[in-house]
């Protein structure tokens, strides 16, 4: 089996998934900080495919950012503009080759946290 990556995002406020949340993947290289793919998560606050799939997943640096600050607008939950979250930038690291590594964002207008989800 090969590694992937997937995600969900929860919008802690309401307590449902964030629907239509964009969320860019890049891979970081040294100073460089390469786009490999951006998606949209669907209904369940899930993307429709990892975002990261088996036949393109290599251990290393990555970073998603989720654009919370546009998700937060477009439901009216993000409060006064500036918004205090915008886009929220995860680095991480993925070291072993055949796992399934999952970042989930738990999200509200004025916190976030992450973790390694399974």
């Amino acid at each position: 089996m090969a590694g992937y990556l997937t995600t969900h995002v929860l919008d802690t406020a309401t307590g449902l998934p964030a629907s239509g949340l964009r969320i860019v993947l890049y891979r970081l290289t040294g100073e460089a900080r390469d786009k490999i793919v951006e998606m949209e998560t669907n209904s369940d606050g899930r993307t429709d495919s990892p975002i990261l799939p088996q036949d393109s997943f290599e251990t290393g640096q990555y970073e998603l950012v989720f654009h919370a600050g546009d998700y937060l607008r477009r439901t009216g939950n993000g409060g006064e503009e500036p918004l205090f979250l915008d886009q929220i930038p995860i680095r991480f690291g993925m070291a072993d080759s055949e796992a399934h590594y999952h970042v989930p964002l738990l999200l509200s207008p004025y916190s976030f946290s992450t973790y390694r989800g399974s």
